[in-house]
């Protein structure tokens, strides 16, 4: 009875003390992003404030969404240094409990909190991140999306009425429904070259894209200019936008559709599995987060050490997020599995906590 009573009492402790870090993570982002958006915006002339705000405030959700093992971590560590300073766990210790047990409720309540984060919080994060790209593009013009790195841009091959053509895209937004810096290598139904078509912009209507400001070069011809012109294609407005969507504004529950579109219509589908299987291993990420910092900071306050205990968490929480982000850049670059890439920086980190934990507990 006692065991569950301090149990509870820990869970609680320490569900209180991450809500706090993630409230404070999340109040200084908003300031920072707002400041930020008020300096790009006050290079445009007339630039509602409202939209400002509400651009900022919309995209804050998601980038506190990346920083959440980050605040369960300080989190962790702020709640067990708390409990140590006051000889709590002392007396946890004296009333018989294993470090094991000590940890266990933060382990149940970081588990929880990461299901909730996957389930629930990356949905809500994602749709309100796209509505931000859509008041951004109002308020600045077109915008670049997540592959504004890529020389590249977009490929994707589409079906016309008069045979199939490979539209490359430099700029996205509005999910694809939009696109900027279009080229195009059309084919006839004998899958000849035809024609090679340059536009400005490209906007998706019902059975073609609109292209403004066209030229169209052929063989033995001489180039065409177009105010305006209609490229046939049987892509619906779903199929463009699961096409175009980058994969932090898709939600938990539409990945699967997304990855499966994908492969299906030989789109690269590496950044949609890989995002699906970081949501998947969230939770996980959490709990080792927790054993990273309870192996920091679960030792007598009165043994002293604590700024260099500190030091030592966050330098471990820094390394785990640098292994992530190689591990993600290879699995992008499709020379990792998705799987692996998500799931080998919470094997490292977890199996550190706990060798450390171990040790100290059974020597």
């Amino acid at each position: 009875m006692r065991s569950m009573t301090l149990s509870r009492y820990f869970a609680v402790r320490f569900f209180v003390s991450v809500a706090a870090v993630f409230a404070g993570v999340f109040v200084l982002v908003a300031f920072v992003d707002y400041i930020d958006s008020m300096r790009k915006a006050g290079d445009v002339a007339d630039a509602p404030a409202s939209l400002v705000i509400l651009m900022s405030l919309y995209r804050v959700p998601q980038i506190v969404e990346r920083l959440m093992p980050f605040s369960v971590l300080v989190g962790a560590m702020a709640c067990f240094f708390g409990l140590s300073r006051r000889m709590e766990l002392v007396v946890a210790r004296g009333a018989g409990m294993s470090v094991w047990q000590i940890i266990a409720p933060a382990l149940l309540v970081a588990l929880v909190l990461g299901a909730i984060g996957t389930l629930v919080y990356n949905p809500i994060s994602a749709s309100l991140r796209e509505a931000s790209k859509r008041i951004e593009s109002k308020i600045f013009g077109q915008t670049q999306t997540a592959l504004e790195g890529y020389d590249s841009g977009y490929w994707v091959r589409q079906r016309g009425t008069d045979g199939e053509s490979i539209l490359n895209a430099l700029q996205s937004h509005e999910q694809g429904l939009k696109l900027t810096t279009i080229t195009v290598f059309a084919f006839n139904s004998a899958g000849e070259f035809k024609e090679r078509i340059e536009a400005q912009e490209a906007e998706l209507q019902p059975g073609a894209w609109q292209l403004t400001q066209a030229r169209i070069f052929a063989p033995n011809v001489a180039p065409q200019q177009f105010e305006s012109y209609l490229l046939p294609t049987k892509l619906t407005r779903e199929q463009v936008a699961e096409s175009f969507a980058a994969p932090d504004t898709v939600g938990f529950w539409h990945l699967p559709t997304y990855i499966r579109f994908a492969e299906d219509s030989g789109f690269a589908a590496a950044g949609y599995r890989l995002q699906y299987q970081l949501l998947i291993a969230r939770p996980f990420l959490l709990a080792a987060m927790i054993l990273l910092a309870a192996s920091v900071s679960l030792r007598a306050f009165r043994f002293g050490g604590v700024p260099q205990r500190i030091l030592l968490g966050v330098a471990a929480g820094f390394s785990i997020y640098v292994l992530s982000k190689v591990t993600e850049d290879l699995s992008k670059a499709e020379m990792l599995y998705p799987l692996l890439a998500a799931w080998l920086p919470i094997v490292a980190g977890g199996l550190s906590g706990f060798l450390v934990l171990l040790h100290e507990e059974d020597g």
